[in-house]
């Protein structure tokens, strides 16, 4: 198979399209993780983007990439629901219609966030796999356009902004850890980071209960891995994208994983001493750092996203012992 080229030019490119599209999101320190580690760690918060999540990077800059009669049709995706969220939020500022399959285990949240954005949702099956099966057929019924949640490389193009943004925020790191669930953010990340700073590691986390990247780089191919109930919802893929396995095994210098507790703690330390709402996903990288297996001198710890249903979040925040009063972030 011919190897896919993603380059730090297409990541510049992509970054000038989505000017004043998408947030720069702030970088600051993490006084409790801090504390906590021993360690200096910055939370990189692309929760608060419009969406709460980081998806919407790539979904905005492949719906700029779509020609007019490719708009004119609209387009179709499948997802554990913030890739649907950041579609149906650009598409409605760009006047593209979109369908979006989810798996019907997907957040009762993001299903209903969505529908407001004005996306029409179907849901299919129960995992990603079964709903993105179900999507690609469907497009070619209605003639739209299928846009691939991460194996897509102007969604990863996309993904990778968030690292540009990183390198000029925190010039000091010397470790990213991204978490991984399709690869998409990985590969966007992996590519300009080692185009820029060769030096910095990239480290993959993703849950132990769906570590399909790790089961594609022990097999040194793509192929499906054992997935089960992970608080990481958003993480929770059968299988890495053909193209972002590809493109980020040779630029990730480590995979972790993290078990289910290890994200249980991540949230509650981040609602309960950093003020922040950290979906699983979206506090893997957190967890990984918080459960010893990444240590570094300067780490960025992307929060990807925030899109957690209400009252599960209450109860894996309630679950814990209590903890000290919230500690303000501060600037780097």
């Amino acid at each position: 198979m011919k190897k896919p080229s993603l380059t730090l030019d297409d990541v510049e490119a992509a970054r000038a399209r989505l000017a004043g599209c998408v947030r720069r999101t702030p970088c600051h320190l993490a006084p409790a993780i801090m504390e906590q580690t021993g360690m200096r760690v910055w939370l990189k918060r692309d929760d608060l983007q419009h969406t709460g999540s980081f998806k919407e990077r790539g979904a905005r800059h492949a719906l700029l990439c779509l020609s007019a009669a490719e708009r004119a049709r609209g387009v179709v995706a499948a997802s554990a629901g913030n890739h649907a969220l950041g579609l149906a939020f650009h598409g409605a500022t760009l006047g593209v219609k979109v369908i979006v399959v989810m798996p019907t285990v997907a957040p009762a949240v993001k299903i209903a966030r969505c529908r407001g954005l004005g996306a029409e949702v179907v849901l299919h099956g129960r995992t990603f796999d079964d709903a993105q099966a179900f999507a690609r057929v469907f497009a070619q019924r209605c003639g739209a356009t299928y846009v691939h949640p991460f194996d897509d490389l102007r969604v990863i193009a996309g993904q990778g902004t968030l690292a540009l943004e990183v390198l000029e925020q925190a010039p000091q790191l010397d470790t990213i850890v991204v978490p991984v669930g399709g690869g998409g953010l990985l590969a966007g990340v992996a590519t300009a980071v080692k185009a820029l700073r060769p030096d910095v590691r990239v480290i993959a986390v993703e849950p132990e209960n769906a570590a399909c990247f790790l089961a594609a780089c022990v097999r040194e191919r793509v192929a499906p891995a054992a997935v089960l109930p992970t608080l990481a919802d958003g993480l929770a893929v059968a299988q890495v994208g053909a193209l972002t396995y590809q493109l980020a095994a040779s630029r990730v210098d480590d995979v972790v994983t993290v078990n289910e507790d290890e994200l249980a703690a991540a949230i509650r330390l981040l609602a309960r001493r950093a003020g922040v709402v950290a979906e699983g996903a979206g506090a893997a990288a957190v967890a990984a750092v918080l459960a010893g297996k990444v240590t570094g001198a300067a780490l960025v710890l992307p929060i990807t996203g925030r899109n957690v249903d209400a009252r599960r979040h209450e109860q894996i925040v309630m679950a814990g012992e209590d903890e000290p009063a919230i500690a303000e972030p501060r600037a780097a």
